[in-house]
């Protein structure tokens, strides 16, 4: 039987995240929360499943155990809050962005 995860996401957003980007318009798909090899949610934003080695961390605990690909979330990272990122977005998004005007420069002395 397969468990149901709780999704944070509305509208092809996150809006609990203060600063979470919308991918509304950018042509990626927001991925649901999953539950990886070791029994663990990923991108569900609780960061608290009971399998987690954080809620068994201890002096003999190794790292590398949270390393790899099955701990990172796809669209739900804390990544895509970095400048860096939000800018690959808003190119995908291409001109659709409001309040753009083509003949005027509605940023001009915003600086």
């Amino acid at each position: 039987m397969k468990k149901e995860i709780e999704s944070p996401i509305f509208d092809e957003t996150q809006p609990h995240q203060i600063h979470a980007p919308s991918f509304k318009g950018t042509g990626i798909e927001m991925k649901p929360p999953f539950v990886n090899k070791y029994g663990v949610v990923i991108g569900d934003s609780k960061y608290n499943s009971p399998n987690s080695p954080l809620n068994k961390w201890s002096d003999e605990t190794d790292p590398s155990v949270m390393a790899g690909d099955e701990w990172v979330h796809p669209t739900n990272d804390i990544g895509w809050n970095t400048a860096e990122n939000r800018k690959l977005l808003e190119e995908k998004r291409g001109g659709n962005a409001p309040f753009m005007h083509p003949d005027k420069d509605v940023g001009y002395g915003a600086d």
